[in-house]
């Protein structure tokens, strides 16, 4: 997030797409709602009528997959009426012109036939959104889980930067985190392509400032993304793997592709507090322990650096992930310079910056938020006060890319998947929990009631879904909260999962799947 979630209270316009708030993120939500009663106004865009629209002034109800022309409409329309922020503009971007040209054909008319949003819901969001100075957009994987995913981050990047809604207080783009340290995991450079603090392996002056800092040689070129390793181990580029605090037999697009990988290579390494089903393929477990059983530090979705204290024993002969990689490096020869979680995060602030003035005895009763360069820093509640790290910022023009995969007569439904405030991702912890179980232990796919008609199938009924990569058997929850020619499965079920379903396309940029949208044909099961 480039702001903070204290700040969401007092923001007088909300826009949330591609993010179902109120159940997956439910705590941010209850910020959320404290500022509609506050007065603030809230934009929904999404396919379902998610619990959030309840409190919202428009829901733009919008097709799978039409983000972009929804995003650049909203340009279309806000520069239309003159509503962006000309001195911002001046000051802190350059291509504008040139981008403005490319907003011509994004209509409200003809992004009304692509996304099925009435023309009049598109200019009214785009009134709302542009004429305030203290605006939020909020997102998750509604956003970034599709083949066009980086550009639908670029639009949203477009129309921050046209309204000025940017390096101020209540204001930014919000991305939510989708678990407790993915912005920790982020920043420490569980990433392909970057060392800690985000700083690129291919450029030769961080690759040398790191070979002096670790005192090993390193290489210039990129790995691969966790779903390019997984097409690799497939086509027996990759011969071994360790997989640490991940299930990707459930959580990947594609199981039978995913299975088939795994099974392909010769050496299988998980680590993990259960046995999931992505362990029962391995050829060693390492039992680790869970966030109680360790100490160390996450960093959360507003960049806060918090304490992790371990407040009991793991059981067995489960241990902390610290230790498990600290003795695995000592035995291939690799002793690190530190023995302690202590010791890895003060080296973290010697080779990052933003981190250097954040030590333990510092968080100890709060975090700080990153950037906090200097021990008397207090920490840096929204980015870009002073400006952008690169000088201008570049507006990006961003053509209308349809969805990989679209509806056909044999394929007729548009799937598209996500979470319930119930479970957690692949219900690796949520369903050992026998309260949630009961209450929502069970795998459903939402379908509309005129869709359900016309195919005979009865809410609580058994159906078979099909795409192209597989097919289950799942209970049908007849429900008017998803549009004719969608549906919608969540994905924390193992006995009918939602990924067997979903498409492999890639973003050509950062290799997300498109998880977002599919296509499916849905059959009733005769009783």
């Amino acid at each position: 997030m480039t702001n903070s979630l204290r700040e969401i209270e007092d923001m007088e316009v909300l826009f949330i797409i591609g993010s179902n708030t109120k159940e997956t993120h439910p705590v941010i939500a209850n910020r959320m709602i404290k500022a509609y009663r506050k007065g603030a106004k809230i934009v929904v865009a999404d396919p379902r009528r998610i619990p959030m629209v309840k409190f919202a002034e428009l829901f733009v109800n919008m097709r799978p997959g039409t983000d972009i022309p929804l995003l650049n409409g909203l340009a279309h329309v806000i520069v239309k009426e003159g509503l962006q922020n000309d001195q911002f503009i001046a000051e802190k971007t350059e291509g504008y012109e040139e981008w403005k040209k490319s907003l011509s054909e994004f209509t409200p008319e003809y992004v009304e036939k692509i996304t099925g949003v009435p023309k009049e819901t598109i200019i009214g969001a785009a009134r709302l959104y542009g004429g305030s100075r203290r605006a939020g957009i909020f997102y998750t994987m509604g956003i970034t889980q599709h083949a066009c995913g980086t550009d639908n981050v670029r639009a949203i990047a477009n129309l921050a930067t046209l309204t000025g809604n940017i390096g101020r207080e209540c204001t930014g783009v919000n991305p939510l985190r989708g678990q407790n340290n993915v912005q920790g995991a982020s920043d420490a450079a569980c990433l392909p392509n970057v060392y800690p603090g985000y700083q690129r392996v291919d450029l030769p002056e961080v690759r040398e400032k790191f070979e002096k800092a670790w005192g090993v040689p390193l290489s210039p070129a990129a790995g691969l993304t966790a779903t390019e390793m997984m097409n690799a181990a497939a086509d027996g580029k990759i011969k071994a793997m360790y997989i640490m605090g991940e299930n990707p037999v459930l959580t990947d697009p594609n199981m039978h592709h995913t299975v088939h990988a795994l099974e392909n290579i010769d050496f299988l390494v998980v680590q993990d507090i259960f046995m999931t089903e992505t362990a029962k393929l391995a050829d060693v477990v390492l039992p680790a322990a869970c966030a109680a059983e360790k100490d160390g530090t996450f960093s959360n979705t507003e960049r806060r650096v918090q304490r992790v204290r371990k407040a009991v024993d793991g059981p067995g002969s489960s241990r902390d992930d610290l230790s498990i990689i600290l003795d695995l490096a000592n035995r291939l020869g690799c002793a690190m310079q530190f023995s302690t979680p202590a010791g890895a995060f003060e080296e973290f602030g010697r080779v990052w910056p933003a981190l250097a003035g954040i030590d333990y005895q510092r968080i100890a009763q709060r975090g700080l938020q990153w950037p906090c360069p200097t021990k008397d820093h207090p920490g840096t509640p929204y980015l870009y006060k002073d400006g952008f790290p690169k000088g201008k910022v570049k507006f990006a023009s961003v053509p209308y890319t349809p969805a990989a995969e679209l509806p056909s007569a044999e394929y007729p439904f548009v799937l598209t998947t996500g979470r319930n405030l119930f479970q957690y991702h692949s219900g690796t912890m949520t369903r050992r929990v026998v309260p949630i179980e009961e209450h929502a232990g069970n795998p459903y796919i939402e379908i509309n009631p005129a869709d359900a008609g016309r195919l005979g199938i009865g809410d609580n009924e058994f159906v078979n879904v099909r795409s192209r990569r597989g097919n289950v058997e799942v209970r049908a929850r007849v429900t008017s909260k998803i549009p004719e020619g969608i549906v919608f499965m969540p994905m924390h079920y193992h006995e009918a999962a939602a990924n067997v379903l979903t498409n492999d396309a890639l973003d050509p940029v950062v290799k997300i799947p498109e998880y977002k949208v599919a296509a499916v044909a849905i059959e009733p099961i005769a009783a």
